[in-house]
């Protein structure tokens, strides 16, 4: 879409040149070669997947169409001035002391922090009377980029040791290590090939949960199965492990375990078929206590709290959509099925988020309207207060049964988070570590509106700008959803946003169905036969901007990651004309073959599968990113960016590949649609510092950039 106007507008520091465009234009897109003669039958429709080659990630032929695709990349981000300016900003507001929440244990506080631009965070541990903070592990100590990061870590019981795992370059695999508290030392043990797991430590050694060796050169794309549970005894080699437990009769279920901390109980749990797990318990110390099947249905969640005098709460959606904790006497592991549990805190209206013990009380925390509430309860049941958060927010409370210190970290979109120090018994909070953050919260505004989707729902979304903004329908605005796998989009604090904000933007957060801010009812009516619900909902929330004079068409991007880069790409594909710019991060486009990846079949509680029958086939078939891309001499099509990265083994970077390499294809119009590919880097987690900032400067100045904004 190109500008029509003939004048300069000047907003703050922004300046919109749109008498003529003279954006850098790409001349020829990488050739990848369209093999027409692999076609898939699905219940009588023949499908075409001529790029099928590209998922083999390793071979030579999708090297050299990914190192041709990065140099395109390259060249074209070089071509944009504002680029630089982005990631000088962004580097210098990053750069600032960020704390973790402290934990207590044995004495002492442990905690991260980032002195401001270090790849990762130190994790140290100081004597709670005072004294100098000890380094208790150094990431950055673990590659000379920064990209091994820190997964986990778990204190043995005894406080001795300090179990940590590691994930190389992104990827979701694991590998555990052991430390000696005291001494620092690096113990010899050493586990490999562990996924989605921790340590849980029992007696001398710990549990953990780990695949197969996988086939060499599919480590990142083979499908996962038969998810084991392990117990490793410190000192001995990783082959002498034993095997805790398996299922071969369902090898593609996950599993896990956590001990308590005295040690006399552990669960296990299986999931990967529904939205929820199963759950077993077993008295450890009975020699022949066996496990006990207490929650048998995957549709639901089962969440042990805590043990204390003999009864067990656990919180549970299970008969109860938004939510309630329950209790059941676990002195007779007989009874300790669903079928006897009482209900302690019966659901509300309001969506149930956590639940734990803190100072001999419980604290629940909630969701309302999508913003975090936490109560204190007496453990009879009965309210004693809510503890006060600034705004509406997030919050992540750290707390134990038998500590008086409780801490929590607060934050919102133009409040940096803050961690207190919370008194239970007065009901008060105090400030014990703020960031300095080169921004000025009060030149910011956050709203919260509701607007109709396309069936008459009413959805939330929040909006954040500049105060004094004015609704003329200029103003550059970034449109964020996810809506999938019941995840809650809660208001929080980035300084990446902040480059944005400053030059006059809007950020905006859709809370869509699919995520969980109304609870189970709100997720089921966002998944599988209802998933279109999705994209009308964040179709509805452009129409609302552009209507209400927030932005207009030639203003508006839209970005999303994962299940909500399949968002981004679904509604580029159905209303193109809605928006100026889309960011599509590490999506999945391919939905007709995506549960053939290492754990994509997991996600088929929210999706289907293109193999269930009829029905599911034609409603994916009819939203699939890639399926679905107009083409012709009238279809004109945002300017794009994909991003994906070499060890994305979540959403495998196949996904984005074919889908990429189809835009170029296909006659979307002259905006840009080209692909970053990341190196060294996986889904997101764990990513260096480093890399985030380029990454966020790249992007923030692909959406300026193609609206014209320098």
């Amino acid at each position: 879409m190109k500008f029509l106007k003939t004048t300069l507008l000047i907003m703050g520091s922004m300046v919109m040149l749109s008498a003529c465009d003279t954006r850098y234009k790409i001349k020829e897109y990488p050739k990848a070669e369209r093999d027409e003669t692999v076609v898939d039958d699905y219940f009588g429709t023949e499908v075409a997947d001529p790029y099928r080659w590209l998922e083999n990630d390793t071979s030579a032929a999708t090297m050299a169409w990914v190192e041709a695709e990065r140099a395109l990349t390259n060249d074209y981000l070089s071509h944009i001035p504002l680029r630089a300016k982005l990631k000088e900003r962004l580097t210098q507001i990053a750069d600032y002391e960020k704390y973790g929440v402290p934990s207590k244990r044995f004495g002492k506080y442990f905690y991260s922090k980032n002195d401001g631009l270090q790849n990762q965070s130190v994790y140290y541990m100081q004597d709670v009377n005072g004294g100098e903070p000890e380094v208790l592990l150094d990431p950055n100590k673990l590659s000379d980029d920064g990209t091994v990061s820190l997964g986990g870590m778990s204190l043995s019981h005894d406080g001795k040791y300090l179990a940590y795992t590691i994930q190389r370059s992104g990827s979701d695999w694991v590998e555990i290590y052991v430390k000696d508290v005291a001494t620092k030392e690096l113990l010899p043990d050493h586990i490999e090939w562990a996924k989605f797991s921790g340590a849980n430590w029992y007696k001398d050694g710990f549990f953990y949960a780990a695949y197969d060796k996988p086939v060499e050169g599919k480590e990142f794309s083979n499908v996962n199965e038969n998810h084991k549970i392990y117990y490793h005894k410190l000192g001995d080699p990783q082959e002498k492990d034993e095997l805790f437990y398996e299922n071969p009769t369902q090898p593609r279920y996950f599993h896990g375990v956590s001990v308590t901390e005295d040690e006399h109980y552990i669960f296990l749990y299986e999931s990967g078929q529904g939205a929820g797990h199963t759950l077993w318990m077993r008295d450890m110390n009975d020699p022949k206590g066996k496990f006990v099947q207490i929650a048998f249905d995957m549709d639901y969640q089962y969440n042990p709290i805590d043990i204390i005098d003999g009864k067990m709460y656990i919180m549970t959606n299970y008969d109860a959509p938004k939510g309630q904790i329950c209790v059941v006497d676990v002195n007779d592991m007989n009874k300790v099925s669903i079928d006897n549990w009482q209900v302690w805190l019966p659901e509300s209206e309001n969506v149930m988020v956590s639940a734990q013990m803190g100072a001999g009380k419980m604290i629940v925390t909630y969701d309302k309207d999508a913003a975090n509430h936490a109560y204190v309860y007496n453990l009879d049941g009965t309210m004693l207060h809510e503890i006060q958060f600034p705004t509406f927010g997030a919050t992540g409370i750290v707390s134990r049964y038998d500590e008086p210190e409780i801490f929590y970290a607060f934050t919102s979109f133009t409040f940096p988070t803050t961690i207190y120090k919370y008194d239970i018994e007065s009901n008060t909070s105090e400030v014990f570590r703020a960031p300095k953050v080169d921004f000025n919260p009060k030149d910011y505004t956050t709203e919260q509106i509701f607007y109709t989707s396309k069936d008459g729902t009413k959805v939330p979304m929040f909006l954040t700008y500049k105060k004094g903004m004015k609704k003329d329908g200029r103003n550059p605005t970034l449109l964020y959803g996810y809506g999938g796998f019941n995840i809650t989009l809660n208001p929080g604090f980035s300084v990446n946003r902040i480059p944005f904000l400053e030059r006059g933007g809007i950020y905006v957060m859709a809370n869509l169905r699919g995520g969980n801010e109304y609870g189970e009812e709100w997720h089921l009516a966002g998944t599988k036969l209802q998933k279109q619900n999705v994209f009308d909902d964040f179709i509805a929330a452009a129409e609302y901007l552009i209507e209400n004079q927030y932005t207009s068409p030639e203003y508006l991007a839209i970005n999303g990651g994962s299940n909500g880069g399949l968002l981004v790409g679904a509604v580029v594909n159905q209303r193109p004309e809605l928006f100026r710019v889309a960011v599509p991060q590490v999506g999945v486009m391919d939905m007709l073959r995506y549960h053939r990846f290492t754990i994509g079949w997991n996600w088929a509680s929210d999706y289907g599968t293109s193999e269930d029958d009829e029905e599911m086939f034609k409603a994916l078939y009819a939203y699939s990113p890639l399926h679905t891309i107009q083409s012709g001499p009238n279809v004109h099509y945002p300017a794009i960016m994909v991003t994906t990265a070499d060890h994305d083994d979540r959403v495998v970077p196949a996904h984005s590949f074919k889908y990429a390499a189809e835009l170029q294809y296909a006659q979307t119009g002259d905006e840009p649609k080209i692909i970053r590919i990341d190196s060294k880097a996986g889904h997101g987690g764990g990513k260096p510092m480093a890399k985030v900032i380029e990454e966020q400067a790249d992007i923030y100045a692909f959406i300026l950039y193609n609206m014209g904004i320098e």
